[in-house]
C-alpha cells in the first residue's frame, strides 16, 4: 500500500530559506565555540625576592697567635754561695718584695763587717787628723811651726777625710752583695718549680737561674699578618697598633681556644712591626688582653680573630643570590614592572650569615631574586614573591 501513497512537496519560500540559514549558523557558531582550540594561559615564573639589606659591616682577618705573659721575670742568684732556704710553694702566687731563697750569707756577712770596721777606723784617723791640723794652723800664724808642717798637717786630713769616703764605698758595697744573699721577687706574679735543691753551690759562676715569675693577669698575644694585609689596612686608612680618634671603633681581637669557645675578653692591638720579615713576607702584630681567671696560659697557641674595618652602610645580600661565572658575579634584580635584570656586580668579603657585600652595581632600593634564579633570563617578566627567612619559618617539632 505504500506504493500508492502520495508525495508531499514543502515548498521553501524565501522565508524558510532564512529561518534555514539562520538555524545553520547558530549551529555552527555554537559548534565553533564548542570544539575551537581554547588558549593557553600564561605562566609567569614565581621567584623569591627580597629587598636589599644596608648595614654596618664588621670585616674580621683570623691567623694564628701565641700568648705569652706580660713579664716573665727569671729570678738569678748574683752572689755566689750555697742556697740554704727556698721560702715558697712552687706554683703560687707570690708578691713583689716577697722573699723567695736565702743563700748562705756568712762571708758576705764578715766582710760587711769588716768594712764597717775599716770605716769606723778611717773616721777616726780622720778626727785625729783634723785636731793636729788645727793644732797647727795657730801656731803657723805665730810663726811657732813651719809651712811644712802646716802642709803635711793639711795632706794628713785631707787623706784622712778620702780614705772616709773609700770606706763608706766600701761598706756600702759589702752590704748591698750582702742583700743579694736574701732573694726577693721583683714583680708580682706566679712562680715556676725551683730549678736547682737546697744546698746547691749558687752564683754567676754556677747554677745562677732559680726559677721564673710569670705575671699573666694580662697577657700578650703575638700574631703575624703578611704585607698584603698591611696594603689592604692602609688602603682603608687603618694605622694598626695606632689609636684613631676620629674613628668610633678601634682594631681589636678576639681569642677562640683550644674547646672552641671564644674568650671572653677583647684585647686591643697596641704594636705592629714597622717592617717586614724578608723570610716570611710577614710582620708581627701584638695585642694586649685581660686575663684575670689564668684561661690563658703563657707559650699556647689560639686562633685570633682580628677586627680589620667597619663598613658603614654596606650593601649586603645573600650568598645564595649571587651566580657566579667566569666573566664575574651576577645578580637578577626586579624592577618596578615586575621584569627582571641581569646584573653584574663587583663583589666584596663574606661576611657571618653567608652574607657578601656588595662593593658596586647595586642600590640600597632594589629587590633581588634570592631564589628560583636558574629558570630566569635578562628581560624576563616574574611573578615576585617576597622569600620567607629563616627566622620566620615555623619549627620543626617532633611527634
Amino acid at each position: 500500500m505504500s506504493e500508492h501513497m502520495p508525495r508531499v512537496r514543502v515548498k521553501m519560500t524565501p522565508r524558510r530559506w532564512i529561518a534555514l540559514v539562520a538555524g545553520l549558523a547558530v549551529v555552527g557558531g555554537a559548534l565553533y565555540l564548542w570544539l575551537r582550540p581554547r588558549p593557553v594561559p600564561v605562566v609567569l615564573p614565581v621567584v623569591a625576592v627580597e629587598p636589599v639589606t644596608v648595614e654596618d659591616v664588621n670585616i674580621y682577618g683570623e691567623y694564628v697567635g701565641r700568648i705569652r705573659a706580660q713579664q716573665f721575670v727569671e729570678i738569678r742568684a748574683r752572689v755566689e754561695g750555697y742556697l740554704e732556704k727556698m721560702l715558697f710553694a712552687e706554683g703560687t702566687y707570690i708578691k713583689a718584695g716577697q722573699t723567695l731563697f736565702v743563700i748562705d750569707p756568712k762571708l758576705y756577712r764578715a766582710r760587711a763587717n769588716k768594712a764597717k770596721a775599716q770605716l769606723e777606723k778611717a773616721r777616726a784617723q780622720a778626727v785625729k787628723a783634723k785636731r793636729d791640723l788645727d793644732r797647727i794652723r795657730p801656731l803657723y800664724e805665730q810663726n811657732a811651726a813651719s809651712q811644712l808642717d802646716l802642709d803635711n798637717a793639711t795632706a794628713a786630713y785631707e787623706s784622712a777625710a778620702a780614705d772616709v769616703v773609700v770606706c763608706e764605698a766600701d761598706l756600702t758595697q759589702a752590704e748591698m752583695t750582702l742583700s743579694y744573699t736574701t732573694v726577693q721577687s721583683p714583680v708580682s706574679g706566679y712562680i715556676s718549680e725551683r730549678n736547682v735543691d737546697i744546698g746547691t753551690l749558687v752564683g754567676p759562676s754556677g747554677k745562677s737561674l732559680l726559677a721564673t715569675v710569670v705575671k699573666s693577669d694580662t697577657v700578650r698575644v703575638d700574631f703575624s699578618m703578611t704585607a698584603l694585609d698591611y696594603l689592604h689596612s692602609r688602603a682603608r686608612n687603618v694605622n694598626l697598633g695606632q689609636k684613631d680618634t676620629t674613628r668610633k671603633w678601634n682594631p681589636y681581637i678576639t681569642v677562640t681556644l683550644d674547646d672552641g669557645s671564644v674568650y671572653p675578653y677583647r684585647g686591643l692591638v697596641d704594636f705592629a712591626d714597622p717592617q717586614v720579615d724578608p723570610k716570611t713576607g710577614t710582620f708581627s702584630v701584638r695585642a694586649e688582653m685581660a686575663n684575670p681567671d689564668r684561661i690563658l696560659l703563657p707559650g699556647q697557641f689560639a686562633k685570633v680573630k682580628l677586627l680589620l674595618d667597619v663598613r658603614e652602610d654596606a650593601v649586603v645580600v645573600p650568598s645564595k643570590a649571587l651566580v657566579i661565572e667566569k666573566g664575574g658575579a651576577y645578580i637578577y634584580v626586579v624592577r618596578p614592572d615586575s621584569v627582571v635584570e641581569k646584573r653584574f656586580v663587583e663583589t666584596g668579603p663574606e661576611i657571618a650569615g653567608n652574607n657578601v657585600v656588595i662593593e658596586r652595581g647595586l642600590s640600597s632600593t632594589e629587590r633581588i631574586v634570592v631564589e628560583g634564579y636558574h629558570k630566569l633570563s635578562h628581560g624576563m617578566k616574574v611573578e615576585p614573591v617576597a622569600a620567607v627567612r629563616k627566622e620566620e619559618q615555623p619549627a620543626n617539632t617532633e611527634e
